[in-house]
């Protein structure tokens, strides 16, 4: 008999113990990373009309910049 409720215990102490890990593993889905090495300076007129059509077409998509993807940006030195 003590060795039934030994083991109960020991049961219910490992569960007690995983409960907090149950719990972080339920999460909201991960943000994604795209990284975007633009060709043109970062006052470039065309560089910016290409970047927001790149964005328009991920929100298309159902890619929420903020939400569940990150778009970090990179442009060339001016000429």
């Amino acid at each position: 008999m003590l060795d039934l409720r030994r083991r109960q215990f020991l049961t219910l102490l490992g569960g007690v113990a995983a409960w907090p890990l149950a719990g972080r593993a339920q999460q909201t889905e991960r943000v994604r990373r795209i990284g975007a090495l633009m060709g043109f300076g970062a006052n470039d007129a065309e560089g910016t009309v290409w970047l927001s059509s790149f964005t328009r077409a991920l929100t298309e998509l159902g890619w929420v910049d903020g939400q569940n993807v990150r778009t970090d940006v990179r442009w060339s030195a001016s000429a």
